[in-house]
């Protein structure tokens, strides 16, 4: 039975729908079967291993709130498998609200395809509202990228209070397989003092590997590719492929 993990942080721009994609890609070329279903109404996950958002007939929205079959909603890729999303799932969190048992409906769609996958991520909206609520319903643990830089640990502590809350009524299996360290720069001082605290805050859990600021990573998307097939010699491809490794050998396979 495969391992749902969803990668959340509710600040933006710290690297969840790259950390998302490029270990989704990496597992891929490690020979895991993954796949990455997007839960952010902006779909940039979807974009970012090929898919053409514009032109799909059926995403994870018309799952969630119309019962369409999961299975039919993937698209595969040459990087993994993608649960694609799309704009309409801006309107799910209020659909939601109505409907019965309404923060389990991502569950169910997921929990359909377990057996299909080693692997199944989650790349989350940057809030904590109702969208994000169902993927931590839905998931075993969650990845938390961190940035390396000021206000890095800014709005954890809500999260940690989220997760402490999902786990008590909603989701007692939940816990935090990992913390990714993002954009760091070992020139600076500030990168090297964040990552510091950010390993006193989460004692155990932060990945060895870091990713850095690489320029070639903020490039990958704009071409809907990963890293490690729009560069894969880029410290970028490198530094996902190494923390792949270490996703494998933590998780014991």
């Amino acid at each position: 039975m495969g391992m749902i993990l969803s990668v959340v942080n509710q600040k933006g721009g710290v690297g969840k729908t790259t950390s998302a994609v490029n270990l989704t890609a990496a597992l891929h070329l490690a020979g895991k079967k993954v796949l990455l279903c997007d839960f952010d109404p902006q779909a940039n996950s979807t974009s970012g291993l090929g898919v053409d958002k514009e032109a799909l007939e059926t995403s994870i929205y018309d799952v969630i709130i119309n019962g369409a079959d999961p299975k039919s909603a993937i698209v595969e890729t040459e990087w993994g498998h993608v649960l694609p999303s799309s704009a309409t799932l801006s309107g799910a969190g209020i659909e939601l609200i109505s409907m019965p048992d309404r923060e389990h409906q991502l569950r169910k769609a997921l929990d359909a395809l377990r057996n299909d996958y080693d692997y199944i991520f989650v790349d989350c909206p940057p809030s904590l509202e109702l969208l994000t609520l169902n993927a931590l319903c839905a998931a075993d643990h969650i990845l938390i990228p961190v940035q390396c830089e000021y206000y890095a640990l800014e709005g954890l502590r809500d999260l940690m209070t989220t997760l402490r809350a999902v786990n008590r009524s909603l989701n007692k299996k939940l816990d935090i397989f990992g913390v990714i360290l993002t954009m760091f720069d070992g020139r600076t001082n500030l990168s090297m003092q964040v990552a510091e605290e950010v390993r006193r805050y989460f004692p155990g859990k932060v990945f060895a590997t870091v990713i850095p600021r690489n320029v070639r990573l903020s490039e990958a998307p704009s071409h809907g590719m990963p890293i490690m097939a729009y560069d894969r010699f880029s410290r970028g491809a490198e530094s996902y492929q190494a923390l792949a490794q270490e996703f494998l050998k933590k998780e014991g396979r």
